[in-house]
């Protein structure tokens, strides 16, 4: 996986926490959960959802709700 893509997802990710004003010093990694690591509620994934589709043009929630960093590296 790009290095360029994990770099701008975590950083739309921390955005995210940062709107949601929820703690964004926090570690990241691929197999971080979004809901249960970084407390991310409905708003907060749907933020994410709406900021991923624009960034790239896919929409990760399709098929579902994603877990992890990982999971959505994979739909990209």
């Amino acid at each position: 996986m790009s290095g360029n893509k994990i770099k701008k997802v975590t950083e739309i990710i921390i955005l995210v926490l940062e709107n949601s004003s929820l703690p964004a010093n926090v570690e990241i990694n691929e197999d971080t959960l979004l809901r249960d690591h970084l407390g991310f509620d409905s708003l907060a994934l749907a933020e994410l959802a709406v900021r991923i589709e624009d960034e790239y043009d896919v929409d990760v929630f399709e098929d579902g709700l994603v877990d992890t960093l990982s999971e959505i590296l994979e739909k990209l």
